[in-house]
């Protein structure tokens, strides 16, 4: 075939103006030309560049000249459709940095790339559709298409044999990765961002971007469908604010040189020979890789947002304040209330804040400090004021609609004004600044801002204090004497031992453990009268009737608009006083987005009630252990329930204000909200742990078979790896859509632990995946979960993970997992189905011996 550089020379060797003179061997030179162009036509070829008259067809690839890069048509994971892309050439993996065609794909392999007469690159299918991948700006008609080493496709003019000025390039035109070379933010006209794509199959835009901040504030911002989602912090000449592990050397064997150039920003390596990237994943994280070439893998060095619920500005709404180390999360502001009372108090914090007073221009405003906050989001377009933060004060003051500033630099200099509400504050948190909000003359304590007034702070202040203790001293003992009344007036003996909490050691426990570093015991949940809750429910209607569990049936309420769920005890049901108060105890003081949220509880004679936020598409076993249903719960879906679960049972054991061990975990008491998002319930079994205690025994051990962990079934001895034991248990299940307690037979295996174990053994486990994942679900991930989760299931406590390690394992790809010990629980019971004869060789279960508890509930 000849080469692009022969057909150049050979046209040179011809003039145009001997062909017009009649010279026959011009004329014969020109067919032969002609031919030749015809000819390289045809075939697909591996050069760096495309020329007038060639083209690349389904097969045939760009290489770019040092065989970094390599462009050509690909279909994502099981897709059929084809789309154009860029990848690195020499990985075992092919990673797709770019697409050409992402919202027009090709329906099959018929399509191929070329330059059109006009010089534009397009697309042509089978059936005709000409897709434009770039459109030729210039004025000539004469361009080639190249593949350089950075990864770049670019379109440029071809004039007399040799390549002309850039007409466009791919670098303009970002996906969802950003590469070395590449430039994010606003480059003249262009705003370039990162767009997810719609699915691992699908790279049409999906639900995230991520971009320059286009007011100028030298961040990064992630948004979900065009909503502020997350935000990096301002850059300040060596990292962003929110991410202060990024430094020089943030790159782990890297060279890192971050660039900004007025509104945009890259960054390059020093060795170009290891490639990184940065993408916009479809699950809304900004995910760093590297590649390793020992382990032929990429290796991710960050993420974010984390899973820290404050890394999302909108979790606490507008004008709220979030801290991820206190419980509840979210609190309002001083000046502020919720917005939805009722909503605040079920958890749902997303309405924000609303000012008590509101603010009345020249009517005596004024600011109140905030100490070491994260600053909101938006702020004035202006930018970056240079004044001092007095003068930023008064300039705050004198505008009506300024609601906050602060220091651009944190040092008194520079001005950053914020109109509005607020979004994004945040406390407790590194690298912070001090914000000063407006607020009405009402809500100000001129004391505290007027400098003159500090010797009356003297006086006053230890006179309200000592008022105020005697306050508390009379309070408490009318508290103390209405309790007692209460108690001793109360026709059920159960109401007294639930309000006393005196006669009954699991409550008494559990009202010393709530008590706070004061002494103070943590508030109580609301109490409702049984003729408003009966009310909310259609006095206890079959229509509204939810469901039925150990406890009793629940039912769906209505109250002040909101949907309640309403637990009500059985007469017949195996739990009865300890469990009803042991919930109370425990779950009204825990509060995170994994757990169920308790409203409140009612007693009444024989009637105990148990009020809880609605969960509208109930428990996670109505949807993987349902052949229709669980079709809903993809490998995105499936994972994102996995980490909320682990998130909720590492909170339980770390960060709750006590420590708690559920000892009840399964798949029947994880409930999914509207949005999927699961929710750790049903805390009646649960117990509270010492800081200092590891271990406990129990004589009466309740639970489920097939979750209980072999110490704890057998001997008695619960502990933080019981939970652990049973999240493995259910992780098993997510992944592979088949319960604990129910197997057959001919598997060969008592439970789906003997199997999964067989299967590891084996290399096998691919077989143990759901088939509704086969065509979603990257093997490798895959095999990590399973593996996790049979560390979770070893037989000695002591060898399992921590939810710390367990929720670092499912969420760090660079750590490497150690090889799982086998499961207690895995050795059979039953006859090999291989020597069975054929007509006994039937389905059978082990859920005669599935019980809810081994003693009275």
């Amino acid at each position: 075939m000849p080469s692009n550089y022969a057909i150049s020379q050979f046209a040179k060797s011809r003039s145009i103006k001997g062909a017009i003179m009649g010279d026959t061997r011009s004329i014969h030179g020109f067919l032969v030309l002609a031919f030749l162009i015809l000819l390289t036509a045809k075939f697909s070829h591996s050069a760096d560049t495309l020329f007038p008259g060639q083209s690349i067809k389904d097969g045939g690839k760009l290489v770019s000249a040092s065989q970094t890069f390599e462009l050509g048509f690909f279909s994502p994971g099981s897709s059929r459709n084809r789309y154009v892309g860029i990848w690195y050439y020499k990985l075992s993996t092919k990673t797709v940095v770019w697409v050409a065609n992402r919202e027009s794909p090709v329906f099959d392999a018929s399509g191929y790339l070329t330059i059109d007469g006009e010089g534009n690159l397009i697309i042509l299918d089978g059936i005709g559709r000409s897709i434009t991948i770039a459109s030729n700006s210039g004025r000539t008609n004469l361009t080639v298409a190249a593949l350089t080493d950075a990864g770049n496709l670019v379109l440029k003019e071809w004039s007399g044999g040799r390549e002309g000025r850039v007409l466009w390039q791919s670098f303009d035109h970002p996906t969802d990765t950003l590469i070395p070379g590449m430039k994010m933010g606003l480059v003249g006209k262009e705003n370039r961002i990162l767009t997810s794509w719609r699915s691992s199959e699908d790279p049409a835009e999906g639900d995230f971007s991520v971009g320059i901040d286009p007011n100028g504030t030298r961040q990064f911002i992630i948004w979900r469908r065009r909503d502020v989602y997350w935000k990096s912090g301002v850059w300040n000449g060596m990292n962003f604010s929110s991410i202060p592990e990024m430094t020089r050397d943030y790159y782990i064997g890297f060279s890192y040189s971050p660039n900004w150039n007025g509104s945009s920003f890259s960054y390059s390596l020093n060795d170009s020979s290891k490639p990184v990237r940065t993408v916009m994943d479809v699950s809304g994280k900004i995910r760093q890789l590297a590649w390793v070439e020992t382990s032929q893998e990429w290796v991710q060095f960050w993420a974010g947002p984390t899973n820290y619920s404050c890394e999302i500005p909108t979790s606490c709404g507008v004008n709220g304040l979030c801290n991820n180390y206190t419980s509840p999360a979210c609190s309002c502001p001083y000046g502020f209330e919720p917005t939805s009372h009722v909503a605040w108090n079920s958890g749902d914090w997303s309405g924000g804040c609303v000012r008590r007073e509101k603010l009345e221009c020249g009517n005596g405003n004024g600011f109140t400090e905030m100490k070491r906050i994260k600053l909101p989001i938006f702020f004035s377009d202006t930018g970056v004021l240079s004044m001092d933060i007095d003068d930023c004060k008064a300039k705050c003051l004198l505008n009506c609609t300024c609601t906050a500033y602060a220091s651009a630099h944190g040092n008194g200099t520079g001005c950053l004004l914020w109109f509005g509400d607020l979004l994004g504050l945040q406390d407790h948190y590194d690298g912070a600044q001090d914000l000063y909000v407006r607020l009405a003359a009402s809500e100000l304590n001129h004391a505290a801002d007027n400098g003159s007034k500090r010797e009356l702070w003297i006086i006053v202040v230890p006179t309200v204090a000592a008022v105020m203790l005697l306050l508390g001293v009379f309070l408490c003992y009318l508290r103390r004497r209405r309790l007692y009344l209460k108690a001793k007036n109360a026709s059920s003996h159960e109401l007294q031992l639930l309000e006393t909490g005196t006669n009954g050691a699991v409550a008494y426990k559990a009202s010393e453990a709530l008590k706070d570093g004061g002494g103070q015991k943590a508030p109580d949940c609301t109490l409702f009268s049984f003729p408003t809750i009966a009310a909310a429910t259609n006095n206890f209607s079959a229509s509204n009737k939810l469901g039925e569990g150990g406890f009793g049936p629940v039912y769906k309420g209505m109250l002040e608009g909101h949907e309640l769920a309403v637990k009500r005890l059985s007469r017949s049901s195996g739990q009865g006083l300890v469990e009803f108060k042991n919930e109370i105890a425990l779950i009204a003081n825990l509060q995170h987005r994994n757990l169920v949220r308790l409203l409140g509880y009612c007693i009444e004679g024989e009637e105990k009630l148990l009020i809880y936020e609605y969960m509208p598409n109930k428990s996670l076993d109505s949807y993987i252990f349902d052949p229709t249903k669980k079709a809903e719960l993809d490998w995105t879906k499936r994972f994102h329930i996995i980490e909320g679960i682990a998130q909720g049972l590492l909170y339980l054991h770390k960060y709750s204000r006590v420590r708690v061990i559920h000892r009840d975990l399964k798949a029947s008491n994880i409930l999914l909200d509207s949005e999927m998002n699961p929710k750790i319930s049903d805390f009646g079994m649960a117990r509270i742990f010492g800081r200092n205690e590891s271990q406990a025994n129990t004589k009466r051990v309740v639970g489920t078979y097939g979750y209980m962990s072999p110490e704890y079934a057998m001997e008695g001895l619960f502990s933080e790896k019981s939970d652990v034991f049973s999240f493995g248990v259910l992780l098993l299940e997510i992944l592979s859509g088949r319960k604990i307690t129910s197997f057959r037979c001919q598997d060969k295996s008592p439970n789906l632990l003997g199997y999964a174990w067989e299967l590891w053994i084996e290399k096998n486990i691919l077989e143990l995946m759901d088939p509704l994942l086969h065509d979603a679900c990257h093997s490798e991930e895959f095999s990590r979960y399973i593996q996790v989760a049979l560390l979770c299931v070893q037989g000695i406590a002591a060898d399992r993970p921590t939810m710390s390690d367990v929720v670092c394992m499912l969420s760090n790809e660079s750590i490497s997992l150690q090889a799982p010990k086998r499961p207690i629980f895995s050795v059979g019971r039953t006859p090999d189905a291989a020597y069975m004869p054929a007509d006994r060789r039937e389905e059978c279960t082990v859920n005669s011996l599935s019980v809810t508890a081994l003693a009275g509930r």
